[in-house]
């Protein structure tokens, strides 16, 4: 049985012979976020699939994330370490079940989150992170109807932040959905010198309470920032890794899940391990396959998306 730094020195040499790229989200397991060609957050691992020269993408990440990878980049062959990697936000939205609210919601342009499948990707007009949910749906006309598609928490908050009253769907992520204003304010009155910052995907009675809220990049980029020296940090626990090798000096408290544990993480996001990715670079499967026609189709919102971000880019 090789140990884990023996398995991580022939990914190393894999990748190269391979010309691979791997990419891995910041909710992966360190050793993984740390043998990483990037790490990033939904919008600016679309953007390295996009990009990328590689002729072998390895998707450190979830299902959907990997599907995205393919619709962009097609012509690469795109491999997760496990094939049951999947999200409970992009679950709660079966396709059947959201064409059938599209159909009674007529005259609605419909804004997905991309923690949804490529299937409900071809059923929409334009897709966004979390990232830039605000900023995509500002891109619509103030008049126009929209449906917002699965996360209702981030819905709920892009409508307070927009003045909309974009159609929701019902879904969440269990992730954050579970997150306590109770268990919050519990830690705010042990730890009142410690900032609560938030990821939008929680339930809005701890937003209410936050004094940041972002995406995972940006409470990453907030925290290396700010002059505070404690954080209570409400989303999944990976990212910790990624703000305590930024800001050393500085502790992050992380609003656990259950009273049983003092973490919050993914199970599928942890399903991904040292081994697989080894075996996966091995043997360069599993590899997503999706159909040409719903390549096609859902590349047209993802691309609007990157369109729309690269817009504002430019203009500040």
């Amino acid at each position: 049985m090789q140990t884990n730094e023996e398995l991580l020195s022939q990914i190393d040499k894999m990748r190269k012979e391979k010309n691979a790229v791997i990419l891995a989200h910041y909710y992966q397991v360190p050793e993984i976020q740390d043998i990483a060609d990037f790490v990033g957050d939904s919008l600016q691992l679309s953007q390295k699939a996009a990009e990328t020269n590689a002729d072998i993408i390895v998707f450190a990440g979830v299902h959907f994330m990997a599907e995205t990878a393919k619709i962009l980049s097609p012509d690469k062959k795109v491999l997760l370490p496990d094939l049951e990697a999947g999200c409970s936000l992009a679950d709660s939205c079966p396709p059947d079940d959201f064409k059938r609210f599209i159909e009674a919601h007529p005259g609605h342009k419909v804004v997905s989150y991309i923690n949804c499948s490529a299937a409900v990707k071809t059923m929409s007009d334009v897709i966004c992170t979390s990232s830039n949910a605000k900023m995509v749906v500002e891109s619509f006309p103030q008049d126009e109807k929209l449906i917002f598609v699965p996360d209702k928490n981030l819905g709920a908050y892009i409508n307070g932040q927009t003045g909309r009253n974009m159609v929701l769907w019902d879904g969440s992520c269990h992730v954050h959905n579970q997150l306590s204003d109770e268990k919050v304010i519990q830690l705010k009155m042990q730890n009142p010198d410690a900032k609560l910052i938030a990821h939008p995907e929680c339930r809005g009675p701890v937003l209410a309470l936050a004094e940041f809220i972002g995406s995972t990049a940006a409470l990453l980029e907030y925290t290396r920032k700010d002059s505070c020296k404690r954080y209570i940090v409400a989303t999944e626990g990976g990212i910790i890794h990624q703000m305590q090798k930024a800001s050393p000096d500085k502790e992050f408290i992380v609003v656990p899940s259950d009273e049983t544990c003092s973490c919050n993480d993914c199970p599928y996001m942890k399903m991904n391990t040292v081994q697989k990715l080894y075996l996966c670079l091995k043997n360069e499967s599993p590899e997503i396959l999706l159909d040409t026609a719903v390549i096609e189709r859902a590349k047209e919102p993802i691309i609007r998306m990157l369109e729309i971000s690269k817009a504002a880019k430019l203009i500040r």
